[in-house]
Formats: C-alpha cells, structure tokens, sequence
C-alpha cells in the first residue's frame, strides 16, 4: 500500500534525522499532510495510551528503533 509505504519511509528518515519525540512526529506528521491531505496524527513514544477515532483504512501502530508510533488520519 502507498499510504502504509509512506508511513514507514517518513519515520526511517525522521528517526535518522531527530532525537526528540516532537520533532520526530512533526516530521512524519508534516510529511503525510503535504502528500496525502490531512489532517494526520503522529503519536510517538515508548509508552502511551490511545482511544481515538480514524478514518477506516488509515491507521497503524508500529514500533521502530525501541519507539512506538501511532499514525493516523481524521475527516477534516
């Protein structure tokens, strides 16, 4: 999937380019919105709760160098 290909590609290179959580989110969050519209959310962190609401098909959790991420996207 394009969309999930995106997602991952975006948070390798937030992650080779951020130390800090914010900007690492911000990045991927930013990079999301410019190619596919947003609005998108950018969650990372190594321990966090959620309960949200998404659009079907846009959403995934993932962990990537011992940082978990939740990406995802809402009706605007």
């Amino acid at each position: 999937e394009p969309v999930l290909a995106e997602v991952i590609n975006l948070s390798n290179n937030a992650v080779r380019q951020f130390t800090v959580e914010k900007d690492i989110a911000k990045a991927i969050k930013q990079g999301l919105d410019l190619k596919f519209g947003g609005p998108w959310h950018v969650i990372v962190g190594k321990e966090f709760g959620s309960f949200v609401t998404h659009e079907s098909g846009y959403f995934v959790y993932f962990m990537l160098e011992s940082k978990a991420f939740l990406v995802f996207k809402t009706a605007s």
